[in-house]
């Protein structure tokens, strides 16, 4: 993928700092919240981890944030163009878009798996409605999902109606499509998600939720868990998708990059311990593990509702809000991917959201078969590390491990090494102690934790 950095387009603007949020609240606010937060956190520990991930959204996710967002307005392009246009502003090598590359990249693969996670949040509402959950046993539950999973057919259908929901979102522009979406959707994904944490307070288990999320036990903190937590913040703020480039280039000048990135990861953390709180009540109150790894949402949760009061209506809620939190994730990876093919292709608009969500959605195909028709193919099964590891694997691992820590990485040195200090403080409009905290952090924390979790991921 390259960019010859077409003419400037003629760009929108979020007609506000709060539909900017909301929109970057929304990307950042997806299934790593609701879905991933809450097991990795069960498998961490608890209030231990929480610490050490809060701690970890200060020093890699805010700063690698405000990055993005401040090459994205200052190049006012696609996530690729802007990159090279801000490198050759402050005389550095054009290369270095190589970064953008890679996090465009990122999004659409990430997108054409999401995709399919998306659809099983879709299929279960209907499941959750219908009390297909009710007086259920754990076996019956896991035959359930392993049903869905076994049925490429059911999958496929679902995975269109997700991808093309994003399809038609994008397709309509900034201000009818993404503000418009994020504008309704945003808001009530809160209220779903107050309502989830008022029915949990309800159950005996609410008290040992919230002693489990924030009362810390360091002695259940491994290494292996700090180093969870830095990836994780990093891949919760959806950092290194390029999104935030693109989300930025819509953003007024007069708008405080600095404050608003804080604003977001704050609406993005306190959204993760509120599905914690919804979450683990249900959990305890049942007598489950909290660690029950990724199956936490799709299979342990589905027993807890079959056997609560109103369990069904709970349920419905849930998964409604999980494909809430699902969709506005997937429309901002889409977004990065659409505005680089509409520029570089002087395609308009819907053309551009219907070409990149059709060739997304074929990849998805891959996905749903590596779940069952073929499953039993490893395309790299000749190497050791990835022996066993199915089509929809490897487009997790690489882009989990190895494509998001490494265009953040890059993005971390560029902006802290190559980008001009006073083009640095008057675009982020922060003033004294509050941007040197800053710069100190992009130029030597931010890199060498990101360079930990890098090393960590490839070499575990």
């Amino acid at each position: 993928m390259t960019d010859n950095t077409p003419a400037a387009p003629q760009r929108g603007m979020w007609s506000s700092r709060l539909a900017f949020i909301l929109a970057a609240t929304g990307s950042a606010v997806g299934l790593g919240n609701i879905w991933k937060f809450p097991y990795v956190t069960g498998e961490n520990g608890g209030g231990a981890f929480v610490m050490v991930y809060l701690l970890c959204i200060a020093i890699i996710g805010i700063p690698i944030m405000m990055a993005e967002v401040f090459i994205g307005r200052n190049g006012r392009h696609n996530p690729i163009a802007s990159f090279r246009l801000v490198a050759e502003r402050n005389l550095a090598s054009p290369a270095w878009r190589v970064s953008a590359i890679v996090g465009v990249l990122a999004a659409f693969i990430i997108l054409s798996f999401y995709s399919v996670i998306g659809g099983w949040a879709a299929a279960y509402i209907g499941h959750a409605a219908t009390g297909d959950f009710t007086g259920q046993s754990a076996d019956a539950i896991g035959t359930l999902f392993g049903d869905l999973l076994a049925s490429p057919g059911v999958l496929l259908a679902w995975h269109t109606l997700f991808m093309a929901l994003i399809i038609v979102v994008v397709a309509r522009g900034l201000k009818s499509g993404l503000e418009r979406a994020v504008n309704i959707l945003m808001p009530a994904l809160f209220v779903l998600l107050l309502i989830a944490v008022g029915y949990a307070a309800t159950t005996d288990g609410f008290g040992q939720a919230v002693s489990f999320l924030f009362t810390p036990d360091f002695s259940a903190l491994t290494v292996d868990g700090v180093l969870i937590a830095l990836g994780h913040a990093f891949f919760t703020l959806s950092l290194g998708m390029a999104i935030m480039m693109a989300y930025g280039s819509y953003l007024s000048r007069d708008v405080s990059i600095g404050r608003t990135a804080v604003t977001v990861s704050v609406m993005d953390t306190v959204v993760a311990l509120l599905a914690g709180l919804a979450i683990f009540p249900v959990v305890f109150a049942n007598g489950l593990e909290a660690g029950a790894g990724p199956g936490l949402i799709f299979q342990t949760l589905p027993l807890a509702f079959g056997q609560m009061p109103m369990g069904s209506l709970f349920g419905t809620l849930f998964f409604v809000l999980l494909l809430f939190a699902a969709w506005t994730s997937g429309i901002s990876l889409l977004e990065p991917v659409v505005e680089w093919v509409e520029e570089k292709l002087s395609a308009g608009r819907a053309a551009s959201a219907v070409l990149v969500g059709g060739a997304c959605w074929l990849l998805g195909v891959a996905s749903i078969l590596s779940l069952n028709e073929w499953s039993g193919f490893a395309p790299l099964g000749m190497f050791e590390r990835f022996a066993g590891m199915t089509i929809f694997d490897l487009l997790d691992f690489f882009t989990a491990n190895v494509m998001l820590p490494l265009s953040g990485l890059l993005t971390a040195i560029f902006v802290g090494w190559f980008v001009a200090k006073e083009s640095l403080k008057v675009d982020l409009a922060l003033e004294g102690g509050s941007f040197t905290l800053w710069y100190n952090l992009i130029r030597y924390v931010t890199p060498i934790a990101v360079a930990i979790v890098f090393a960590y991921n490839l070499l575990a």
